[in-house]
């Protein structure tokens, strides 16, 4: 069961569309996965919507047979695409990238021993998006982080200090966490952080110079 979740004035942004297209696609993501969020944003929705300063004099002005007509003079069919979903194979595993992905760019894969990181290419400066693999049996040493990073998980489940995640889980972290994923079965996560993750215990410090790549 889900346990993690974006907070209410998150959800509230995203509803108003206020959001940075990473966090965006994050909270949709969660959602694919997430009931309670979409009826909390279903929810807020509809208060917006009642909101709205509608000019009803003004729609007074037309009949319903006239501003349907106005509406449908066309004299073609619109037939919306269908885009397949993308998969993904890693390690012999086969993965579904969730809706919000379906289109956006890819790069190649970075492999680090047992993880491998693929950038998604949104152009939000020092924020970096990505796609996190985490082979069967692998472990990311313990660290801290020295901005945010936000962790959404697609498949498979880890489990750290705090407990343990399943697909859909929205997990925000910043440089009060200390932290050492594991994962028994494997897993692919969604991550948005906008500095390096710094390692905080034995051989592992040696990899903070290089910690911008996993980032």
């Amino acid at each position: 069961m889900i346990k993690h979740h974006p907070n209410p004035s998150l959800l509230l942004a995203f509803t108003q569309g206020q959001l940075a297209a990473s966090l965006s696609i994050a909270i949709s993501t969660h959602m694919d996965h997430c009931q309670t969020c979409r009826h909390q944003v279903l929810a807020l929705q509809e208060t917006s919507a009642q909101c709205l300063d509608i000019d009803n004099a003004e729609l007074e002005e037309w009949d319903n047979d006239e501003m349907i007509a106005a509406i449908t003079d066309d004299d073609f069919e619109v037939h919306p695409k269908q885009s397949l979903p993308i998969q993904l194979n890693i390690k012999g595993t086969d993965y579904t990238l969730p809706q919000a992905l379906q289109s956006v760019g890819l790069s190649s894969w970075l492999k680090l021993g047992k993880l491998a990181r693929a950038r998604i290419d949104l152009n939000e400066g020092e924020v970096h998006t990505n796609l996190l693999h985490i082979e069967k049996g692998g472990t990311i040493p313990l660290h801290t982080h020295k901005g945010f990073e936000l962790t959404v998980l697609l498949a498979g489940k880890f489990n750290d200090e705090h407990g343990e995640y399943v697909p859909g889980d929205f997990i925000w972290l910043n440089d009060t966490n200390t932290h050492s994923p594991t994962t028994e079965t494997g897993c692919l996560c969604l991550t948005v952080a906008n500095d390096s993750m710094h390692f905080v215990q034995g051989l592992s410090k040696a990899l903070n110079p290089i910690g911008k790549l996993i980032y």
